[in-house]
């Protein structure tokens, strides 16, 4: 379902200091904005931020980045970053094909795609978030051997995302074609095919 416009989206995140648009200044920069030298985690296609507020309540020694560029999903997950007084969450309003542009060489320490959009024609597969054409730049800014989880519900996407992975040269560490809830943190998103009783898709792999 597309969301409804918000014109005031983005007014309102542009008076949230923890949200930053086209950040180019500052690559390099992350742990200097975190004030601290935790991990990096940065999630691609935040959406409106359930699972990256849940995993940064969980884990206060680890700084979250959030990357969406649907501003109207977004000012829902930067409300969350203030009601919930999270320090170690920021969101980025940028293109996911920037990445390279906004972070430096192993500056970031793991990598989420969840629910990405599937692209299933042949022609767009480019577009895929999980494509060696993506691939080759999170190994630009991922430290040696850092982790990349991705979760789907669509079986073809999951599928050709492994052969990605291996090709590329990446260790797969986990792949589940029926993820558990338990094991899962279950967002809105998720919440809809789980309840229509459709498999979660899993996998974890580690570049090399």
């Amino acid at each position: 379902m597309r969301l409804r416009f918000k014109p005031n989206a983005i007014p309102e995140m542009k008076e949230n200091d923890r949200i930053f648009f086209y950040p180019r200044d500052m690559k390099g920069k992350w742990h200097e904005v975190f004030d601290n030298e935790n991990p990096i985690h940065l999630e691609i296609g935040a959406g409106k931020g359930d699972f990256i507020i849940e995993k940064a309540k969980a884990n206060p020694d680890i700084n979250f980045i959030a990357l969406e560029m649907n501003t109207n999903a977004f000012v829902i997950a930067s409300r969350k970053i203030i009601e919930e007084e999270l320090t170690n969450v920021i969101g980025l309003v940028d293109y996911g094909e920037e990445l390279t542009e906004t972070f430096d060489k192993d500056e970031v320490d793991y990598i989420y795609i969840n629910f990405s959009t599937p692209w299933p024609k042949t022609k767009h597969h480019k577009r895929r978030l999980s494509h060696p054409r993506f691939l080759e730049k999170y190994d630009k800014i991922i430290k040696s051997q850092g982790i990349i989880e991705q979760k789907t519900d669509d079986l073809e996407f999951f599928e050709d995302s492994l052969k990605y992975y291996e090709d590329y040269g990446l260790e797969i560490l986990e792949s589940n074609s029926d993820l558990s809830e338990e094991d899962s943190i279950v967002t809105e998103y998720e919440r809809k095919w789980r309840d229509r009783q459709k498999p979660i898709y899993y996998a974890k792999a580690k570049f090399k």
